[in-house]
């Protein structure tokens, strides 16, 4: 069905208001049926000429089939027309997507091509999907829009923000890591591989001389070490409802795959094989780890659909289920957000892991309580708010404490500094053995 534009509604409007004026003239009468006539020839005519318009036009749509979640993507459309028209074009994007600069009016010369953009805010991981393109085409005399559906439609894949990697790695070829806040502090002749022989610098220790090598060549050598490669690490992942607090426009869960996708990028890259079990849902996931080029995608298409779930953590029974599937030692890196009730589950799991392996647990810190312990109180209600939200705290300190007491090393990090700060903990250990 047709739509009156503008134009046409406005003349309708005018056609009125001189009904109303021949009331009290009736002189008024004649002209206000020759407009009548006149403009109800004139927007039939202009409808018809319009009809033929529908069912010739050719869309398509650009967008990348992969994309990093909290990212701005733009995404442009194209038409093209055998003749000449204009209209307003809106894209059926995923509903979970907030879109910027929508609809689009478009005009078109006979046989050519218009393309246009809009820009899309990734805000939800998982397969999405764009279920076409809706245009209004105006009539030749602008007083008719004629809608019409064409059938565009496509899949995209949202991933964890994989656009930190690229940033990572041109950083790190500058050598200017320090800007995003990584501490790469390289150690001269320390470490735990040997690595090569070079010459004497003068900022070298005595122990690093490799005397025999220096009296074959006649000056002095020193040893140079590395940090130890080939060993592993596993994310131990909740996917449970603790981890669907939200930080800005993602979700605690969002920060953290962001996260561990940063940390195998880094991990990889110094020869380590990185692995991947989820629990807290309905269907655990698991990757064994492994340490080829190809690891990254394979955890991009584990992770890309996941989502936190309603379920609560059971810590012993993820640390049983992981402890069965590894048979190396390993640096476990749990990522949950430590309250005082895990006493149950959590204490007894993590004592479990430490028999075999190296263990890290991360606990992510909430903003929202923060904002609560700040907040001006300026009545009873803000009191009791603030002091649960107190007491909230003073219980989590008590417990990452008792897991301190008890050997676990524990990394306390806002959602958002999480990649930096998981990465900067794993040179920490490389650099003082603790794989």
């Amino acid at each position: 069905m047709p739509i009156p534009n503008p134009p046409l509604l406005w003349a309708t409007a005018v056609w009125l208001a001189l009904a109303l004026a021949a009331v009290p003239w009736p002189e008024v009468l004649p002209v206000w049926q020759g407009a009548g006539l006149a403009l109800l020839i004139i927007a039939l005519a202009d409808w018809l000429a319009a009809r033929p318009l529908r069912g010739r036009i050719r869309a398509e749509r650009e967008v990348p089939h992969a994309l990093p979640v909290g990212s701005r993507q733009a995404v442009h459309l194209r038409l093209h027309s055998p003749v000449a028209l204009s209209g307003i074009a809106y894209d059926r994007h995923p509903a979970a997507f907030a879109a910027e600069a929508l609809p689009l009016a478009f005009t078109i010369a006979a046989g050519g091509w218009w393309r246009g953009t809009y820009r899309l805010a990734i805000n939800q991981r998982g397969l999405q999907r764009f279920a076409g393109i809706d245009l209004r085409l105006f009539s030749p005399l602008r007083l008719w829009q004629l809608p019409e559906t064409l059938a565009v439609t496509g899949e995209v894949r949202v991933y964890p923000d994989f656009a930190r990697i690229t940033q990572y790695t041109l950083l790190a070829t500058d050598h200017r890591l320090s800007q995003i806040g990584v501490l790469r502090r390289r150690r001269r002749g320390e470490g735990m591989e040997f690595h090569q022989l070079r010459d004497y610098r003068q900022e070298d220790s005595p122990r690093q001389i490799d005397w025999k090598a220096s009296s074959r060549m006649g000056r002095l050598i020193s040893r140079e070490y590395q940090d130890e490669r080939d060993q592993q690490i596993v994310f131990l992942l909740d996917c449970g409802a603790r981890m669907r607090a939200k930080d800005g426009d993602l979700s605690h869960f969002d920060h953290t795959l962001n996260a561990l996708l940063l940390l195998a990028y880094v991990a990889l890259g110094q020869g380590d094989a990185v692995g991947l079990a989820t629990f807290g849902h309905a269907e655990p996931r698991f990757l064994p780890p492994k340490k080829s080029v190809a690891t990254v995608n394979r955890l991009l298409n584990a992770v890309y659909d996941l989502e936190s779930s309603l379920h609560m953590p059971d810590y012993l029974a993820a640390a049983e289920s992981l402890i069965k599937r590894l048979s190396k030692r390993s640096l476990i890196v749990l990522v949950s957000n430590v309250r005082d009730e895990d006493d149950d589950t959590l204490g007894p799991a993590m004592a479990l892991l430490r028999r075999r392996h190296a263990v890290t647990l991360v606990s992510l810190k909430e903003a929202v309580l923060d904002e609560l312990v700040e907040a001006p109180v300026e009545d009873f209600a803000a009191a009791l708010t603030r002091a649960a939200a107190l007491e909230y705290l003073h219980a989590r300190r008590r417990q990452t404490a008792l897991l301190r007491h008890g050997g676990v090393r524990i990394v306390d990090a806002s959602p958002r500094e999480l990649p930096v700060v998981l990465v900067n903990h794993y040179w920490e250990l490389k650099r003082a053995g603790a794989l």
